[in-house]
């Protein structure tokens, strides 16, 4: 595909209204291979088939053929929720199409869109479980009817269809608007005084207006942005915290309550935020991103340390074992982290995402894009058997990656966000483009003033960490690079004809203003070697152990890899950490000690002096490319000798 430097609409999950930078969409950056190239290939032949077939497998397709026909509630299938996987499914096909313009993926689109506008009803309610004769009443469990969250996806669905295919005469968005133009007549200032028991349509209100033009979408979403906290929602056993109807979101310290539920919501309330004008709640939200980031994040991004309500725990309370750290935790991690991006450029908003994406997103497909993860532990106790691929699994099974849940949020998730992973490459600012991610990649842009900025990015990231970027076109701009936080001792040099300039890089974004010729290269180079980190030490589960990590990657010992120290248990291994990790034959290795086995009646004791432990040099494993080699054993953190 032929790239183009564009000065329209950015094709663009979040375009806000205002913001230090702005982003780079489809059509201005392209992915063209490297780690996440292959990713966006497999999601794009593999995974986005694999959930379309599961979405009419399980009949939760079908239930919008049978709303059609009448014939509902009879034959319908599926959760509450289950509307709302096809919305994400519709927002990653729109994605990829926008990325690849497969005609197969076209008709396939158009094919759904047709399905989902035959059960609309005339006043523009879509819902497949709620409204008819049988079923409850509309609008009637706010709680957990998840009506207004499965109206949240189809206006991101349409949204993202709109910037990819301006005008496309599917339907889409006007379905979309019918559905927004009942919710602000039944939820608005004269309706329901109350909110959804699951955050997400004041995300699909916000971007629908930004898209439409619309003020009283972006005047409905801050609407419930600002219901939460007013105890609307009826008590629940594990308090209105679950879903963040327990105080202000402008009045909270720390992101709290059911993880998917408190992202979606910051996120949304950094829209409103910013459309809006309403400094005081953006920097209440800058806050709460600093201490959950400080307090409530395990080391691979990940967040939400209970399994019973898939929500974050207090500070500190970061048990690897119990991590729930679910996949759709981290995509909404993601969407608060880079809308705060966007509007003041901090680089530390893009670390994080980047240890997301290689951590928690990546690690829940499998290599072939067909089976996930729903949680995401850090320490597997128990290998786990395999799952049946004609079988729908349980939510929370993390012990190896399954084909489809009861509750099947992630791989829609996890397939619009891979799809749309373009635009989350680089951003432009006033006077030039910030690379925020790396990858091989197409840049072709113009400034707020006209000037077209056109380069390539050549790398293998996270491979190896030089990122080189060659400029195509003659213009004067400022080439932006983020160094990040683990990068001491990155390098930068810019070759020209003039010779060759290099200087240390510091974390943060490292920056070149010149005016650039064609075939000018500017390189970065980030020191990838591994490299011990050490918990806080107010993480009462982890003290004493410590993480290795390469680059972005977080490393774990898998019991697959413990043959030669002949041991399968992970529980009983130690880190020797006086000697470093090192590379060899293309993976990182580390001395660990084997604990003898102890088969004690009871488990507590004196202290005594252990005998020296048999040392023995094993390999470690890539976290997100854990249990693809059959069931095992794994932990990221290791106890030190």
């Amino acid at each position: 595909m032929t790239m183009t430097s564009t000065t329209t609409i950015p094709a663009a999950p979040a375009l806000p209204a205002r913001g230090e930078i702005r982003p780079l969409g489809q059509g201005e950056v392209r992915i063209t291979g490297g780690f996440w190239g292959r990713r966006q290939q497999v999601n794009g032949s593999a995974t986005l088939s694999h959930i379309e077939g599961r979405l009419e497998s399980e009949g939760w397709l079908p239930n919008f053929d049978l709303a059609a026909a009448g014939k509902l509630p009879e034959g319908r299938r599926g959760r509450e929720f289950s509307d709302s996987e096809i919305y994400k499914y519709l927002e990653g096909l729109a994605w990829e199409i926008g990325r690849t313009d497969d005609p197969a993926l076209e008709e396939r689109f158009r094919a759904v869109v047709a399905r989902v506008a035959a059960a609309q009803e005339a006043d523009g309610y879509l819902n497949t479980m709620f409204g008819r004769e049988g079923q409850d009443p509309r609008w009637a469990n706010l709680e957990w009817g998840h009506e207004l969250y499965c109206l949240g996806h189809l206006f991101q669905a349409a949204v993202a269809r709109e910037r990819t295919r301006p005008g496309a005469d599917d339907g889409l968005l006007e379905i979309a608007r019918r559905a927004a133009d009942l919710v602000c007549s039944v939820f608005g200032p004269d309706g329901i005084r109350s909110i959804c028991g699951h955050a997400e349509v004041e995300l699909g209100l916000a971007e629908l207006a930004r898209l439409t033009g619309e003020e009283r979408y972006l005047a409905q979403a801050a609407l419930f942005v600002e219901r939460h906290g007013e105890g609307s929602l009826a008590e629940h056993e594990w308090g209105r915290s679950y879903y963040q109807d327990d105080m202000a979101v402008r009045d909270a310290e720390a992101l709290r309550g059911h993880a998917v539920r408190a992202n979606y919501l910051a996120a949304a309330a950094v829209d409103v935020a910013v459309d809006s004008g309403d400094d005081e709640l953006l920097a209440a939200l800058r806050r709460q991103w600093d201490r959950t980031v400080a307090r409530r994040t395990y080391i691979t991004g990940g967040q939400g340390s209970h399994h019973q309500d898939e929500a974050f725990g207090d500070d500190w309370e970061l048990p690897p074992d119990r991590a729930y750290s679910e996949t759709c935790a981290s995509i909404g991690s993601i969407m608060f982290t880079w809308r705060l991006l966007l509007s003041d450029g901090d680089p530390r908003y893009a670390d994080l995402i980047e240890r997301s994406l290689y951590n928690v997103v990546e690690t829940s497909p499998s290599a072939d894009g067909t089976a996930f993860y729903y949680a995401n532990t850090l320490h597997e106790r128990v290998p786990g058997a395999p799952a049946d691929p004609e079988a729908t699994s349980l939510r929370a099974s993390s012990s190896l990656r399954a084909p489809w849940f009861e509750v099947s949020c992630c791989p829609p998730n996890v397939a619009r966000t891979f799809a749309s992973l373009d635009a989350y490459v680089a951003t432009a600012t006033s006077d030039g483009v910030r690379l925020l991610q790396y990858a091989p990649a197409e840049v072709r842009t113009r400034l707020d003033d006209g000037t077209p900025v056109e380069f390539d990015v050549e790398t293998s990231y996270p491979d190896n960490g030089l990122v080189r970027v060659v400029v195509r076109t003659d213009a004067e701009f400022t080439l932006g690079l983020r160094v990040p936080s683990w990068a001491q001792g990155a390098t930068l040099r810019v070759q020209s004809a003039d010779g060759v300039e290099e200087r240390d890089a510091v974390p943060g974004i490292a920056e070149v203003r010149r005016a650039f010729s064609a075939g000018d290269v500017v390189e970065l180079d980030l020191p990838v070697a591994p490299r011990i980190s050490v918990p806080d030490s107010r993480i009462d589960a982890v003290r004493g152990c410590v993480a290795v990590e390469r680059g972005p990657v977080v490393l774990a010992v898998e019991s697959v890899d413990l043959a030669d120290a002949g041991v399968d248990d992970v529980s009983r291994i130690v880190l020797d950490a006086s000697v470093p990790p090192v590379e060899r034959d293309g993976r990182v290795w580390v001395r660990i000690g084997v604990l003898p086995e102890d088969e004690s009646a009871w488990p507590y004791g004196q202290a005594t002096d252990a005998a020296s432990p048999a040392l023995f040099d094993v390999p470690l494993v890539a976290y997100h490319e854990w249990a693809e080699r059959g069931p095992s054993t794994m932990r990221i953190f290791l106890p030190v000798m």
